[in-house]
């Protein structure tokens, strides 16, 4: 049986209050995926042939294997790649001894992966004629991917680029198994604490529910400002024959011999 109470009393403020810690987890990777993503892709698409296929031997081996299984080998064996004093000691022994630092991590290098996969694909289908036209107007082949092709490119690529943010944003669950304090986590910490399953769970998923669909409304409005073509047209005046036709202005009205004008 649920209860209601201890849902809304102990369960959604609890829950709550672990928001900024996935938030944090999915602006940071989403961000560093981006920054890393574009030139990977560019590499791809564009890059001399053994960067070329360094670039896809990472992609291979990033997207052949459980996302799980990557926070789990950060996780677990980076301590016995370094030596063991920086674990405990050394600038760098807070980040080391905190499992936040290797979600972001592995969430980082996995989304990269799919991102560079989109904006090659992305790059590729630019037409080439809009590269050579903008040769031919003197631009180095820099400025032409700055002002042509990384343009089109990221237009191209949006409803991808939603859709992988939202899979980003439901993969940082997967954080909540190296005791990462996330929505997920907290929900399972209460579950483990007061041996009630069905509240903790309900509780995370109307969270993701609402943090999913607003997401979802801000990639939409993202993707109507940078394609203008999506944006809905302008109201204008019905003709006599039914159609619609948009108001001109700045003509100036022709006068007609019977008084009228036009």
């Amino acid at each position: 049986m649920i209860s209601l109470p201890f849902l809304l009393d102990q369960v959604m403020p609890a829950l709550v209050a672990a928001i900024p810690v996935t938030l944090a987890l999915f602006g940071l990777s989403a961000a560093a995926s981006l920054l890393l993503g574009i030139p990977l892709g560019l590499a791809m698409a564009w890059g001399p042939k053994p960067l070329r296929w360094a670039v896809r031997s990472y992609s291979l081996v990033i997207r052949g294997t459980p996302l799980l299984v990557q926070i789990y080998i950060l996780y677990y064996g980076f301590g016995h790649l370094v030596p063991a004093g920086w674990m405990r000691q050394g600038w760098a022994a807070p980040y080391l001894r905190d499992a936040f630092w290797y979600a972001l991590v592995a969430l980082s290098l996995n989304e990269t992966a799919y991102v560079a996969e989109l904006f090659r694909g992305a790059i590729r289908g630019v037409p080439e004629g809009e590269v050579e036209a903008a040769r031919a107007f003197g631009m180095t082949r820099g400025q032409a991917f700055r002002r042509i092709v990384l343009p089109r490119a990221v237009g191209l690529c949006l409803p991808a680029l939603a859709n992988e943010a939202v899979l980003l944003l439901k993969s940082t669950v997967l954080a909540s198994t190296i005791t990462v304090f996330d929505v997920l986590g907290t929900a399972n910490t209460i579950r483990s604490r007061s041996f009630r399953v069905y509240e903790p769970l309900i509780g995370a998923a109307l969270i993701y529910i609402v943090l999913v669909g607003l997401l979802t409304l801000a990639c939409g409005w993202v993707e109507r400002r940078l394609n203008p073509q999506l944006r809905p047209a302008p109201p204008g005046r019905h003709d006599g024959s039914g159609g619609r036709r948009t108001a001109y202005r700045g003509r100036p009205a022709i006068p007609r011999p019977d008084g009228g004008s036009a």
